[in-house]
C-alpha cells in the first residue's frame, strides 16, 4: 500500500508522520508550480495517476481546503478533513468544535484523501523519499494572488515538548509571573486559555484551543484552567496532561493523567522550588 504525501513547509513533518502511520512506502511531493486551485488540482491529479497511491495525505491548511475537495471529487471520493487520529481504514475527526469525535471509514478502492489537523501528529523522526513534481503545463482559469499566510508567530507552540498553560484561576495579569516561573524552571513554553489572551494578559499567539493553536507536546501542564471544550480541543492530544485546579470537579481532570487539587498560588511555587532542588 503506497501513500502519497503532499507537503507544504508549515506542516511538512506532521504530514510525513501521519503518512507513515498509514502505510509504506511513503513518497513526499512538493508541487513545482505557482499556486492556484485550478493548477494544483490538475497537478495532483496527474501525480496520482502516476504513482497510484492508496492514500493521499495533506495538512489541513487554507490551501488544502481550497483545492483538495475538488480534487477528491474528480476521483469520486470525498476529503476526510481535519483528521486527529487514524487506524486505516477508519479516521477520527472532530465535529461541532470538538464536542464530538466521529469515526469515518474510507470505503471502496483508493485513492482516499485525508487532511490532518495541525498538532495531531508529532513530527519527530518523520522522513520519506522526497520528490519535486513539475506538472504538465496548463492554462489556469485563475490568476492567483499571493497565497494566504497567517500572521507570523513569534512562538510556535506546536514545536514545544513541554507547555505550561494558564487560565482564569490566575485571577489577574500581575499574577502571571507565578506560572511563568514554572515554565522557566521546566524549560517550557508558556501558553494560555482564551480568556487570558482575550484580556490581553498574554499575546494571542500563545492561545491554545479551538480558536488558537492545536498542540500535542510530551507534557502539558494546565494551571487554573477549568477545561472548557474549546480549550480541550487544542491540547488533549498531549502525551501527558497534568492539571492543577482548586475545583476537584473541573472538567480538566477528566482528561488529565495527573491531577493536583489545590490553590495554584501554593502548589506552583512549591513545584518550582522542588524543580530547582533537582537542578542544584
Amino acid at each position: 500500500m503506497s501513500v502519497l504525501a503532499i507537503v507544504e513547509q508549515r506542516m511538512a513533518g506532521e504530514v510525513l508522520a501521519a503518512a507513515q502511520q498509514l502505510g509504506s512506502p511513503v513518497v513526499a511531493y512538493s508541487i513545482d508550480h505557482p499556486y492556484s486551485a485550478d493548477a494544483y488540482t490538475a497537478a495532483v491529479e496527474e501525480l496520482i495517476h502516476k504513482v497510484s497511491p492508496e492514500y493521499v495525505v495533506f495538512g489541513h491548511t487554507y490551501q488544502t481546503r481550497d483545492y483538495a475537495p475538488k480534487l477528491a471529487a474528480r476521483f469520486g471520493r470525498i476529503l476526510i478533513g481535519d483528521v486527529i487520529a487514524a487506524k486505516p481504514p477508519v479516521f477520527v475527526r472532530q465535529m461541532f468544535q470538538g464536542k464530538f469525535n466521529a469515526d469515518v471509514r474510507a470505503a471502496g478502492d483508493g485513492p482516499h484523501f485525508i487532511s490532518i489537523q495541525a498538532g495531531a501528529w508529532r513530527a519527530d523522526g518523520a522522513s520519506a523519499q522526497a520528490e519535486a513534481f513539475s506538472p504538465t503545463p496548463m492554462t489556469s482559469r485563475q490568476v492567483a494572488e499571493a497565497p494566504f499566510r497567517e500572521s507570523a508567530r513569534a512562538v510556535d507552540l506546536t514545536a514545544a515538548d513541554i507547555i505550561v498553560s494558564v487560565g482564569r484561576g490566575i485571577k489577574e495579569k500581575e499574577n502571571i509571573p507565578v506560572v511563568e516561573a514554572l515554565a522557566q524552571a521546566l524549560g517550557a513554553e508558556l501558553a494560555a486559555s482564551r480568556p487570558i489572551c482575550d484580556a490581553g494578559w498574554l499575546p494571542m499567539e500563545r492561545q491554545v484551543g479551538s480558536s488558537g493553536q492545536t498542540v500535542a507536546p510530551k507534557v502539558y501542564i494546565a494551571v487554573g484552567i477549568s477545561g472548557a471544550i474549546q480549550h480541550l480541543v487544542g491540547m488533549k492530544g498531549a502525551k501527558t496532561i497534568v492539571a492543577i485546579n482548586k475545583d476537584r470537579d473541573a472538567p480538566i481532570f477528566e482528561v488529565a493523567d495527573y491531577g493536583i487539587v489545590g490553590d495554584l498560588f501554593e502548589v506552583v511555587p512549591a513545584l518550582v522550588e522542588e524543580i530547582k532542588k533537582t537542578k542544584a
